[in-house]
């Protein structure tokens, strides 16, 4: 699920991420008449799904405060779901607030943290906060209907059992947090964090009905805390923490409906409050990848016109959110997941590719370099280890990455337009190399040198990158390379400059590049060495 930034200015801390639960795999292995068919992941529970599915990211929660853990947040490869990825603590305006035996609610004090000692300690004491507040500044009128407002939605949450003892144990819990949050809103209707907390208390309450309850349902406890939310940022345009959240609980109603026109405008309306979470706190890789999964749900449900524009747009959301956090492998697996979808929709229209556009082949190829790379980071993730074998082979062999670039001279980063030329390149765990004309793509594998220099090949010069001696790699634009998109890459020996056919091709070499240094950093590059050397 995704997961909010802490609000009111503190910076969150991030919980240790879920990790999927394996999948039972039913898809035959690629063959030559057919390409293998890896449908990407929805949010929804993994179980309803038997193929590997789009990861999300858990939201992370304040340092200071101890959470409401996650009902399914054991780290033993649980199953992913929105609830996990939703955050759980209930915040405050007074993030120092010191907890006390027995709490009471002031006035003022409706949004504060109620950590576990303090619930736990209220629900052995009985303690109840108090429901009359001589101060408080709306008329008993008001106050008392907000109170009928209020009851909808804890008659909801009373009914709400539990599906195990965890699950009762949890439910006691959060009913207790929910008073309080309640009696805060009724003295004071216009208390944005209070809205806030409560509708996190029903987004969890909704993880605890029984599967195919009636009374109470799922889907009403959803709608409840989208009211929360929506009056939580009415008051508070500027709250991102509540549109995040807000997104997940219209995700999760919208996958209740399938693929129906209602499921069409939730999934439009989740998209919509990702977009603002994003505008509000655009250092957030968790919102874009789920704003990116949220886009691949909603392309499975629109007239075949609209698709490819909507594919594209969650291509950009995965790749953004890889921009911001380099190994941030659940959005490198989801957007592996979407280019191998687009790949297989590219072939099943038959429609022609122009010059511009990439061909099924090469989305293919981009699809198992993202999931390759995933699985590298994460080889112990057997939903990216089952993925894995179905591309493994549309890889270049014994090469992750083979494409064409311009190039200067050999040893000449800065020459003449004219002395530019175009040849292939090649890219594994340990280096970006040219291949010398009039010599096959299948270049073996060679010793690392130690440095950014020139390599030999027999007795021709190429350009050689070690992937231990990059620093930074970038597009660039400068008079001085030839036409085409540049790319920069910076070394501890200098830099190297090359020139790919358009800005699409060096966004594929850009993150190729970036991933294979983040797999070097991360002391895994021997995983990705077993992928394509076998």
């Amino acid at each position: 699920m995704p997961e909010p930034e802490s609000q009111n200015g503190h910076e969150p801390a991030p919980e240790p991420e879920p990790e999927p639960q394996p999948q039972p795999e039913t898809k035959p292995e690629p063959t030559e008449q057919t390409q293998p068919h890896l449908e990407p992941k929805s949010e929804s529970v993994p179980e309803l799904e038997p193929n590997p599915q789009p990861e999300s990211e858990p939201v992370p929660t304040e340092q200071t405060q101890a959470p409401l853990e996650p009902k399914s947040g054991s780290e033993a490869d649980p199953v992913v779901n929105d609830a996990d990825l939703r955050e759980t603590t209930i915040h405050s305006n007074e993030a120092n607030a010191n907890p006390s035996p027995t709490p009471k609610l002031r006035k003022d004090e409706g949004s504060r943290t109620f950590t576990m000692r303090e619930l736990l300690n209220g629900l052995k004491t009985g303690s109840e906060p108090e429901k009359e507040d001589a101060n408080s500044p709306y008329s008993p009128e008001q106050q008392q209907h907000q109170a009928d407002q209020n009851n909808a939605a804890m008659d909801l949450i009373n009914s709400v059992v539990g599906v195990d003892d965890e699950g009762r144990s949890r439910q006691r819990i959060l009913t207790f947090a929910a008073r309080r949050y309640a009696t805060a809103i009724e003295r004071n209707p216009e208390d944005y964090d209070a809205l806030y907390n409560w509708a996190l208390v029903l987004q969890e309450s909704a993880d605890n009905v029984i599967p195919d309850s009636t009374s109470p349902s799922k889907d009403a406890l959803l709608e409840e805390a989208c009211k929360k939310y929506d009056e939580a940022t009415r008051l508070c345009p500027t709250l991102h923490d509540a549109f995040y959240n807000w997104a997940i609980a219209i995700s999760d109603r919208a996958k209740m409906r399938g693929r129906t026109k209602e499921a069409e405008e939730l999934w439009k309306q989740a998209t919509s409050n990702y977009e603002k979470a994003v505008q509000l706190n655009w250092n957030s890789p968790q919102a874009l990848n789920n704003w990116g999964l949220a886009l691949q749900e909603l392309s499975t449900i629109v007239p075949a016109r609209e698709k490819q524009k909507i594919v594209r747009t969650a291509i950009s959301k995965f790749r953004a959110a890889i921009q911001l956090q380099f190994d941030f492998h659940r959005a490198i697996y989801n957007l592996g997941t979407v280019l191998y979808g687009l790949a297989e929709d590219t072939l099943r229209t038959g429609g022609s590719v122009s010059a511009q556009e990439v061909s099924p082949n090469e989305l293919y190829s981009q699809s198992a370099i993202y999931i390759a790379a995933a699985h590298a980071l994460k080889p112990n993730y057997s939903v990216y280890s089952s993925a894995l074998r179905l591309v493994r082979s549309m890889l270049p062999l014994p090469h992750l990455k083979v494409g064409y670039l311009t190039a200067p001279p050999v040893g000449a980063s800065i020459a003449p337009h004219n002395d530019w030329k175009g040849s292939d390149f090649f890219l594994d765990h340990e280096k970006l190399q040219q291949i010398p004309r009039g010599e096959h793509k299948q270049v073996p594998p060679q010793n690392l040198s130690g440095r950014s220099v020139d390599a030999v090949s027999g007795d021709k010069k190429t350009i050689k990158v070690d992937i231990a001696d990059i620093t930074s790699v970038s597009a660039c634009a400068d008079l001085t390379l030839p036409p085409g998109a540049g790319l920069c890459i910076d070394t501890s020996y200098g830099s190297v400059y090359l020139v790919a056919d358009s800005w699409e091709s060096l966004d594929g070499w850009l993150d190729a590049i970036r991933l294979v240094y983040t797999i070097y950093v991360r002391g895994k590059s021997d995983v990705l060495a077993g992928i394509i050397t076998g």
